[in-house]
């Protein structure tokens, strides 16, 4: 099971950098929503993997980041996420605390399937605003990244 959530999290970081590059080339649609959903996708990436480290994020949900910044926060969720797939059970049970102050319990795995399935729900909102900007849309299809 791990290796299928190594294999999801890498397609994840894959079409999340493809992504970010298309930001990158178009700046002048880093604004609003576009801006929100993509620093948001992010920032839920490093939260959880926060509580299941177990320690305080750095970042919170809503924050805005700065464009020239996603791709590295991209690629530090990814590498905490290959090291708490590496350490940790996929049963263990994780005690958090939501941003409404809200106590939970989830397994390290359903944590994992939130991550992903959340990043690609948000990945096609932004492929769709991009594409309202008039932005050529891109294709992350799980199936054309695995071709």
């Amino acid at each position: 099971m791990k290796a299928f959530f190594i294999d999801k999290f890498e397609y994840t970081k894959h079409c999340n950098q493809l992504l970010i590059d298309v930001l990158l080339k178009n700046p002048e649609n880093y604004k609003e929503k576009i801006s929100l959903l993509a620093s948001h996708t992010l920032n839920a990436h490093h939260v959880w993997n926060h509580r299941i480290f177990g320690i305080a994020p750095a970042l919170s949900v809503w924050q805005l980041l700065e464009l020239q910044d996603l791709k590295k926060i991209d690629t530090e969720n990814f590498e905490q996420t290959k090291e708490l797939l590496q350490t940790k059970n996929l049963k263990e049970s994780i005690k958090y605390t939501n941003s409404k102050g809200q106590n939970f319990t989830n397994t390290t795995e359903e944590i994992f399937f939130h991550i992903i399935n959340h990043s690609t729900y948000h990945r096609g909102q932004l492929v769709s605003q991009l594409k309202i900007e008039g932005v050529e849309p891109i294709v992350t299809d799980y199936i054309f990244y695995k071709r």
